[in-house]
């Protein structure tokens, strides 16, 4: 076996890695129950299977980007500056349109049923118009909120410690020593 975190190699029955202590029991206890579950699928119909791939799928995202560093905060400005984005190309657009569709009718090459038609073409440009205010919307109110659940839960998590835990090693702390391995070696030496 191959420890997942550092990749050393590792025998069968030990419990942890050798080389940077990770936890292997409970790496084994997982792929043993992501087997269990594969198999478990095998009698569900095909769009069961998408369902669960597809939560997990989600699951492996949020953690990739919780990895990352990508905060739900950081989502929610790209959501916002994604809804300014789609919102101002569909009212140039709009604009674009009803200028071009308003010199074809003034041109007077066109039918009335046609020249009709032609002055309400600007109205399709509204649709990304309408789909970048519902992403700016939702950026400020509803992922708003969601940023404020996941800070509130991490800032618990953060207090929630185990008081039996160890801290995690630091490698760069030195222990003071209250002596010195050179003290009271040369007291027996005489001075001239």
């Amino acid at each position: 076996m191959f420890c997942p975190r550092c990749g050393f190699t590792q025998d069968e029955e030990l419990k942890f890695c050798k080389s940077c202590g990770a936890n292997l029991y409970a790496v084994r206890q997982v792929v043993d129950t992501r087997e269990t579950d594969k198999q478990s699928l095998a009698n569900k119909p095909w769009y069961a299977e998408m369902a669960i791939y597809k939560d997990e799928s989600k699951r492996r995202q949020e953690e990739l980007d919780h990895r990352r560093g990508i905060a739900p905060e950081i989502t929610r400005y790209k959501e916002i500056k994604a809804g300014v984005i789609t919102g101002s190309v569909g009212l140039g657009l709009a604009i674009f349109l009803h200028v071009f569709m308003k010199g074809l009718i003034l041109s007077g090459n066109v039918s009335d049923g046609a020249a009709e038609i032609l002055s309400r073409i600007w109205l399709a440009a509204l649709i990304p118009v309408m789909v970048g205010l519902a992403l700016i919307i939702n950026g400020v109110f509803v992922s708003k909120n969601l940023a404020e659940v996941v800070r509130r839960v991490s800032n618990l998590e953060e207090k929630e410690t185990n008081p039996l835990e160890l801290r995690s090693a630091e490698t760069t702390e030195f222990i003071p020593a209250n002596y010195s391995v050179t003290d009271d070696t040369t007291k027996h030496l005489k001075t001239h």
